[in-house]
Order: structure tokens, then C-alpha cells, then sequence
């Protein structure tokens, strides 16, 4: 089976360096500095078994049918970079890797629904410089949770399942899209370090941050709730905490959330938004809390924290200066 993995940043990166590791035949489509530094000293992957040189293969255009393609850009990218290798993909089975809601349905306005797979994936991956990536496992040994979001397809998600599980732990899921929900809900924290420049273990020591964290994912159920989204379980993504601390005292949940936060290791997470900020690159804030904040509008619920997040990570993007926590504060009140 040929193997395509169409952006070749931090998530496309690992898990199609890991597929290779396991023996797949793989190509990495990625930005020229990435692809160069591939193909002359191999792709550095650093995971929770150490440093790993990988001799994958990677080019900058997709030239080559593949049978199966793993699609890993952001999600503002996702129609054009299917409709740039339309050709090469009609018949191929396409797995989105996107965060948030919507690209699914974006693949499918480009190629109909049958061939594609949704993936969530749960394993943090960093983009550490070209040529270089690393991934954690943080509180869930399944990597990648896999679905059909346009209905049921045979045993098709089971013979890809067994493809994913001789690299990383996979699982499937019964409703992908709700998986999503779940994930976009948690997701919603990976604008803070965008605003701030901290990691999420360094925003963790300031109870202002710990508290506008709770009012995201607040807002963000709330929303949910009232447009009637079903959600589904996420491993190491665990809805239930999320509604425990959108019910508890700000103080208490605070707490909660220190204590969490703290379990993921001290290893510095900056989520993918800050990433993307820090390689001068358009971030997918629009479609995570921008997602919430036009399902508010939908259903009449304001969402004036996520709003402003959204707005703050916009200004971030243009101005290339972080906010301080006490301007961030000050901005929230």
C-alpha cells in the first residue's frame, strides 16, 4: 500500500514516520526546509522511547496515486491542498487529522463522502524545527481514534485499524463526529498559550489563566447543549472533568485544574496554536473557538470569552507580540 501524508508538519510528521518505521511504504508531502532536511539526514523523531532517525521519504508536490492518504494539514488549508492533488487522490481512501469540526465535510465537497475517514489524534505533536518532531503520549496511551463520519462502510475501519495499530495504538470510534465535539471542547485551552506565549505548565501557576480556561470550556458546553451536539469519548480527552469543573466554584475547579494539568508531565506543551504562531503561520483558531462562537450566534447564547480569545490570537498573529498575563487580565475584565 502506498502511503501520501499531505502536510508533513508535527502530527503528519510522526505518525507517518512511525508508519514507516513499521514497515509501510510512506511519503511525506511537507515545506521545502522540512523536505530538504528529510532527505539529506533523515527525519528526527523524539517520543517517550528517546530519539529515532527515520530514512522516510518526503518531497514538496504530490506526484504519485497513493492508495491511501493521510491528510494533516491545518484545517484552513484542508480544501486547498485536496483540490491542489485532486487528481492524484480520486480513488484513494483520505483520512482527515484535522482539530475541530468541520473538515470532513470540507474533504467532501471536493471528492463526495465515500473514501473518507475521519481521524482525531490524541498524542500531542510538536514541530520542533525542519526535520525534527516530537510527540507525547500525555494522558492516554491510544494515539489516533479513528471513524466513518458519513455512516458505516463495511470492515474497512477495521483493516485500517490494524494498519495504524503496527505503529501506534489505535482505536476506533462509533461517533467520530461527536469525538470531535469532545476534542474541540478541550481544545478550546490552545488559545491561551497562542495569546501568552507560556506553555500550558507555565500558564498552570497563575490562577487568572487557570480561571479563563474554565470559562472557555464553559461557554463551549453550554453552547453545546442548547444546539443539541452529541459528544462522544475521547481517551485521555475525558468530557465529564470538563462538566464537573463548569459546575464547581471557580476557586474549586481551579484547583481541579492545576492538578490536572500537572499529571501531563513537565514537559512544556504549547498546543497548536502557539505553534503555528511561532513558525509565522495563519492559525486554526477560527475553527476551534471561532467554532463555538458561531454556534453561540446559531443558538442565541453569547460567548464573550471565547470571543475575545479569538480576537486576541488574530491580534497576536499580526503583531507577532504576546500579551502579558496582566494584560491579558485586564483585556478580560
Amino acid at each position: 500500500m502506498k502511503i501520501a501524508v499531505i502536510g508533513a508538519g508535527a502530527v503528519g510528521s510522526v505518525i507517518g514516520g512511525l508508519l514507516y518505521k513499521a514497515g509501510e511504504d510512506v511519503t511525506l508531502i511537507g515545506r521545502k526546509p522540512h523536505v530538504d532536511a528529510i532527505n539529506q539526514n533523515g527525519l528526527v523523531l523524539e517520543g517517550p522511547s528517546g530519539k529515532t532517525v527515520i530514512r522516510v521519504k518526503a518531497a514538496e508536490n504530490l506526484d504519485f496515486k497513493p492508495d491511501l492518504a493521510l491528510l494533516a494539514v491545518k484545517t484552513q488549508d484542508v480544501e486547498s491542498s485536496v483540490r491542489k492533488a485532486h487528481l492524484f487522490l480520486s480513488g484513494a481512501l483520505v483520512v482527515t487529522m484535522q482539530n475541530g469540526v468541520q473538515s470532513d465535510d470540507i474533504v467532501a465537497g471536493v471528492f463526495g463522502k465515500e473514501n473518507i475517514i475521519s481521524g482525531v489524534v490524541i498524542y500531542n505533536c510538536e514541530f520542533l524545527e525542519p526535520g525534527k518532531a516530537l510527540y507525547s503520549k500525555l494522558l492516554s496511551k491510544t494515539a489516533l481514534l479513528i471513524g466513518e463520519p458519513f455512516g458505516a462502510k463495511g470492515n474497512r475501519l477495521q483493516s485500517l485499524s490494524a494498519l495504524f495499530n503496527e505503529a501506534l495504538p489505535t482505536d476506533i470510534s462509533e461517533d467520530i463526529r461527536g469525538a470531535h465535539w469532545t476534542k474541540l471542547l478541550w481544545n478550546l485551552l490552545t488559545a491561551v498559550p497562542a495569546v501568552t506565549g507560556l506553555s500550558y505548565q507555565e500558564g498552570n501557576h497563575y490562577p487568572q489563566i487557570r480561571e479563563l480556561n474554565i470559562n472557555l470550556t464553559k461557554e463551549g458546553l453550554e453552547v453545546i447543549k442548547l444546539a443539541g451536539i452529541k459528544t462522544a469519548p475521547v481517551p485521555g480527552f475525558t468530557l465529564s472533568v470538563l462538566e464537573t469543573m463548569a459546575k464547581l466554584p471557580l476557586p474549586e475547579a481551579s484547583s481541579m485544574l492545576k492538578k490536572i494539568i500537572e499529571s501531563g508531565g513537565e514537559r512544556h506543551t504549547l498546543g497548536s496554536i502557539l505553534q503555528s504562531i511561532m513558525r509565522g503561520k495563519n492559525t486554526e483558531v477560527d475553527y476551534m473557538n471561532g467554532e463555538v462562537v458561531n454556534l453561540g450566534k446559531k443558538v442565541g447564547i453569547p460567548t464573550p470569552v471565547n470571543s475575545l480569545m479569538v480576537e486576541l490570537v488574530h491580534q497576536v498573529e499580526t503583531t507577532g507580540k504576546f500579551l502579558t498575563v496582566d494584560e491579558l487580565t485586564q483585556r478580560l475584565s
